[in-house]
């Protein structure tokens, strides 16, 4: 499947486009030009807020520096400053044992993508806690972290700050502290990891060896092709969707790059990847990862693939494309047993076979100019302006009861509602799938989810109704000429919208199987 631009190849839509020009001029002769409206203001953004306290201790749990008969980890709430004066809060688990005041080893885990609130790790820590290390979770800031903008170098900085404050802790010995990161957490940890010799070791769970926008690419073709998705939306979404948002500056750090990070960690690093995990492209991933390792003289590395689990190590009942919260029996066994043995020695270099990937990542190339970012927002503004701005008018008109002029062809109604609904219902779902990362497409009909079925067949209505005004304009032409002003603007701009709609729809996959 390429992942090229779309051109319009088809003898239809040429008719089609060759209908609606030869309407435009006649509307015009007596108009004059419409005028032009400026639009302004950034897509998406959001005001960065400063970390506020979390609720540390769910209502379920024993009460910080409490331990239940059944030796829970002991909880204790801390607060830090990580990076330009954030204050974070954050959570300690330590086992039962260690407040006995015996040093052992430290953990700082880092969460991945998303607002990262401590209780998502929670179980995860209280984990290691019971096989001895203490461990550290806390919620990630919001100021500066957003779903459009994000700087893993202040993150980094956030977690070196936490690894600071539990080389502090009695129960820990300040030079067995090490950072846990996953998926986004592992460009983190890994990034933090080369800035300070603090945190003494590294574990990277589901770590993508690939840039954000590829490896965000890959997994959306696979979560498709899972719920029985083929053809054009596989392209709309991975390709397109993805390059658009990179070229506009709304999919935060997509470029960036995680060897350079990789080849300059020191620190022992162990490496886990699911063998069922389907978001970050494991097979390329362990494989860039470890040669980066190799390059930097890194021999302290153990690359692990564990059966049975998906991107967090989880578990799952849908071959890895679900996100269930339940934790394997030997969660952090394996884990904690490597952090232990660094105590009498560095692991020597050993991998595993990785994960089997069914494809490979693919390379995204850079928009061409006519598929810019300026090009796509001048052409979604003209297809919505005429065809939403025609229906606006005729419904304005019929609040006021005045009848509707007989030259303007009746098509041009059904055009304006169809092609607006097309425009708005590619763009809403596209946008739905981007931001649920593709886990829900809805009901699939003929390889299609079934909104995305009904978008196209909206595209392919407003074009042949557009196509059955331009017609009925021309024959019209002499009625038009006497219409208003106003009343040939609005057609004018309705035929103009369905001119650029057809190229804009075959470009965003509407118009293809």
């Amino acid at each position: 499947m390429s992942t090229g631009p779309v051109r319009p190849a088809r003898t239809g839509a040429a008719l089609l486009l060759t209908a609606l020009l030869a309407a435009l001029p006649g509307l015009l002769l007596t108009g004059g030009p419409a005028g032009a409206a400026a639009v302004s203001g950034t897509a998406g953004s959001t005001t960065p807020a400063r970390a506020t306290p979390a609720n540390t201790t769910p209502a379920n749990t024993t009460s910080a520096n409490a331990t239940s008969a059944t030796g829970d980890p002991v909880a204790s709430p801390v607060d830090f400053t990580g990076a330009g004066g954030t204050v974070l809060h954050g959570l300690l688990l330590a086992a039962p044992a260690a407040t006995a005041g015996t040093r052992g080893p430290g953990l700082v885990m880092v969460p991945g993508a998303g607002p990262g609130p401590l209780a998502e790790l929670r179980a995860a820590a209280e984990a290691y806690a019971r096989h001895g290390v203490t461990t550290l979770v806390f919620d990630k800031r919001t100021d500066g972290y957003s779903m459009t903008h994000r700087d893993y170098g202040q993150l980094a900085e956030d977690a070196l700050a936490a690894v600071r404050l539990l080389r502090a802790r009695p129960e820990v010995a300040p030079d067995r502290v090490g950072l846990w990161g996953l998926s986004e957490g592992a460009w983190v940890a890994s990034l933090a990891a080369t800035r300070s010799t603090e945190a003494t070791y590294l574990v990277a769970v589901g770590a993508v060896g690939l840039t954000p926008a590829r490896q965000q690419a890959w997994a959306y073709r696979g979560y498709l092709r899972h719920a029985g998705v083929h053809g054009s939306l596989i392209d709309a979404l991975s390709d397109t969707s993805v390059r658009q948002l990179t070229a506009a500056g709304l999919f935060p750090q997509a470029d960036y790059d995680p060897v350079p990070a990789w080849e300059r960690v020191r620190q022992p690093v162990l490496a886990e990847w699911g063998t069922l995990d389907r978001e970050a492209a494991p097979e390329e991933s362990a494989t860039i990862i470890r040669r980066a390792l190799d390059r930097g003289g890194n021999t302290h590395y153990t690359l692990r693939t564990v059966p049975d689990v998906r991107h967090n190590l989880h578990l799952t009942a849908d071959d890895g494309y679900d996100r269930p919260d339940r934790l394997p029996a030997d969660y952090a066994e394996a884990e904690s047993a490597w952090i232990q043995r660094l105590a009498t020695g560095l692991p020597t270099a050993s991998a595993d076979p990785a994960p089997q990937q069914d494809t490979r990542s693919r390379a995204l190339d850079p928009l061409p100019w006519y598929e810019s970012t300026w090009v796509e927002a001048v052409a979604t503004l003209l297809c919505l302006t005429g065809f939403a701005g025609y229906a606006l008018t005729g419904a304005a008109r019929r609040l006021r009861r005045r009848p509707r002029p007989a030259a303007l062809p009746r098509a041009a109604r059904r055009a304006a509602l169809t092609g607006t609904a097309a425009l708005l219902g590619a763009l809403g779902y596209l946008l739905f799938l981007t931001v649920t990362a593709a886990m829900f497409p809805g009901p699939v009909l003929f390889g299609r989810p079934v909104v995305w079925l009904a978008v196209q067949l909206l595209a392919l209505f407003a074009l042949g109704s557009a196509a059955v005004a331009a017609a009925g304009a021309r024959r019209e032409r002499a009625a038009l000429a006497a219409a208003p002003a106003a009343d040939r603007v609005r057609l004018g701009a309705l035929l103009l919208a369905g001119v650029v709609f057809l190229p804009w729809a075959l470009s965003w996959g509407l118009l293809l199987p």
